[in-house]
C-alpha cells in the first residue's frame, strides 16, 4: 500500500512539472508570479493574523497554508489560459476543449465534415443538443443547418443549439466554449439521456462512410485537458 501510494504521489508530482514546464513555454514569466502571489498573500495573511492574540507560529503556518492555496489557483489559472494556448488554431481545438465537460455530457467530434475541412461536433447534456462549429463561418452555418435538420427527424423535441467556435461577431472564443456550452439552460433531463443517445447512435450509423478530415483531431490530449483544468 505504501509502494502504491508512493508511485501515485510521484505521478502527481511528474503531472504538475509536466504542467508547470507546458505552462512556461507560453507565460515564460509563470514562476516569478507565483512567487509573488504566495509571499504577498502569505505576508498579507499573516500580517493579520498577528493582530489576533495567539501563539506567532500557528499565525506562520495559516498563512503558509493559505499562500499555497493561492498559488495553486493563480497557477490553475495560468495553466488553463497556456493549455488552450497549445490547442487554438488546430483542426479539433473545439471538441479538445469541450473534453473537459463533467459528468452528465456526452461529446462525439466530428459528426458532420465538408471536403474543405469544416467540422460539426455534438455535445448532449442539459440544454438538450449542441452542435458546435468550427472552421469557416459562413461554410459552417450550411454544414450546420444540415446537421440540424438531421438531428431534429430523430429528436424533433429536444432542443438544439448551433456555436461557431472563433473570435468573430457571433462568435464563441475557444477559452469561453466550455463556459457558453454549460450556460445554454437546462432542458434535457437525465432520464431522458439514454433514449436521445440511442436515436443519435442510429442517426450516425445511416451516415455515409466518408473519412474524417485530414490532419490532428486532438480530442484524447489528457495532457492539455488536465493541463486546462489546471490540474
Amino acid at each position: 500500500m505504501a509502494r502504491k501510494d508512493k508511485t501515485a504521489k510521484q505521478g502527481r508530482l511528474s503531472q504538475i512539472a509536466a504542467s508547470y514546464k507546458m505552462t512556461k513555454q507560453s507565460d515564460p514569466k509563470i514562476g516569478l508570479v507565483l512567487l509573488g502571489t504566495f509571499l504577498l498573500t502569505a505576508g498579507v495573511i499573516f500580517g493579520v493574523l498577528l493582530l489576533v492574540p495567539g501563539v506567532w507560529v500557528f499565525d506562520l503556518i495559516g498563512a503558509v497554508l493559505l499562500g499555497v492555496l493561492a498559488l495553486l489557483i493563480v497557477f490553475g489559472r495560468r495553466a488553463q489560459r497556456a493549455g488552450y494556448a497549445q490547442i487554438e488554431g488546430q483542426p479539433g481545438a473545439a471538441a479538445a476543449a469541450l473534453g473537459m465537460l463533467r459528468k452528465g455530457w456526452k461529446l462525439d467530434p466530428a459528426v458532420g465534415f465538408n471536403r474543405n475541412q469544416d467540422v460539426v461536433h455534438r455535445v448532449v447534456g442539459p440544454p438538450g443538443i449542441v452542435l458546435v462549429g468550427e472552421g469557416n463561418p459562413n461554410r459552417l452555418k450550411t454544414l450546420l443547418a444540415t446537421e440540424r435538420r438531421k438531428h431534429e427527424r430523430v429528436a424533433s423535441e429536444v432542443t438544439i443549439h448551433e456555436v461557431i467556435v472563433g473570435n468573430g461577431p457571433g462568435e464563441v472564443p475557444l477559452t469561453k466554449l466550455v463556459r457558453h456550452v454549460t450556460k445554454l439552460g437546462r432542458s434535457l433531463k437525465p432520464a431522458q439521456m439514454t433514449d436521445v443517445l440511442a436515436r443519435l447512435r442510429a442517426l450516425d450509423a445511416n451516415r455515409s462512410n466518408i473519412p474524417l478530415p485530414k490532419g490532428p483531431m486532438p480530442t484524447s490530449m489528457k495532457g492539455a485537458r488536465q493541463n486546462m483544468r489546471g490540474r
